[in-house]
């Protein structure tokens, strides 16, 4: 079994184990309701729906960036609502190549708890393969869950500036190749990079057929990143760096540390920097 990813078949042996948590992260930037819709009309079996702005983020403000991190205590209740406690196993999965799912795992991590995972597969694929699902919304027992919350996965705008420039670090930016570049820019105010990121997309850590890579195939993919290096994750508001960051943690990197803010809010400062390429 991989690190942080299981296979739909591993889950479907699961479905009926009560330790097991499954969490549909379900949701399309730029239409905020279809997420909540797909869960409502169908869903894995016993699954629970946690929201990216919703559930995932917090209030977006001046700086901080569009999608800034959930206030903790109000995360922590709705966890514990769903009956996620911290001897729970979860299982997280969209249908969006992993992107919300990773979110979820990546907070879960934030809060200090290490048994939760992505379906490697989305919900689509689960369906095709005429796997148990259901429009039954469940409800769980409470289940307290304590946080202990790891700020060392995360830095905050003033730190990347201070590390950008630094031999023993590597910025990642994780969007599309015509954003990192500058080219184009259709949800951000300004177009461009932080100065020396390097142009990772997050789609690169899945296969032809849009399931994750093996370890190996994501080892490759990031090979000539130095695992001795502190890697810095960035997208545009924190979302899609996950996915990187799950697959630098799946090929066996350890120092990988998430700006939640990513460029929504290094652009919110006019004094920062911008690099771009051409064409």
């Amino acid at each position: 079994m991989s690190r942080y990813l299981v296979t739909s078949e591993w889950l479907k042996e699961r479905l009926d184990n009560s330790q097991v948590r499954i969490v549909d992260c379900r949701f399309i930037l730029g239409n905020p309701g279809a997420g909540k819709q797909a869960y409502e009309e169908g869903h894995i079996q016993g699954a629970v729906y946690f929201d990216l702005e919703q559930d995932m983020s917090g209030t977006k403000g001046r700086h901080g960036g569009r999608h800034p991190l959930p206030p903790i205590e109000e995360f922590v209740e709705k966890l514990s609502q769903a009956g996620i406690g911290n001897q729970t196993t979860v299982v997280a999965y969209d249908d969006q190549g992993g992107a919300m799912a990773s979110r979820f795992w990546w907070l879960l991590h934030y809060l200090g708890h290490e048994n939760v995972y992505v379906l490697s597969e989305g919900y689509t694929a689960w369906k095709e393969k005429d796997y148990p699902t259901t429009i039954d919304i469940p409800s769980f027992d409470y289940a307290p869950f304590k946080a202990s919350v790891r700020q060392d996965l995360v830095v905050d705008m003033s730190l990347v500036k201070e590390k950008k420039g630094l031999d023993e670090v590597v910025l990642i930016d994780s969007r599309e190749e015509r954003r990192y570049k500058g080219i184009e820019e259709q949800i951000d105010p300004v177009a461009g990079h932080i100065p020396g990121a390097q142009n990772y997309f997050w789609k690169g850590v899945l296969g032809e057929k849009g399931t994750w890579k093996e370890a190996e195939e994501l080892a490759q993919q990031f090979k000539s990143i130095d695992r001795a290096k502190e890697i810095i994750v960035y997208c545009g508001s924190g979302v899609t760096a996950c996915p990187n960051i799950l697959g630098l943690k799946e090929a066996g990197y350890e120092n990988v540390k998430l700006y939640p803010g990513s460029w929504s809010d290094w652009c919110s400062y006019a004094d920062n920097p911008v690099g771009k390429e051409k064409e």
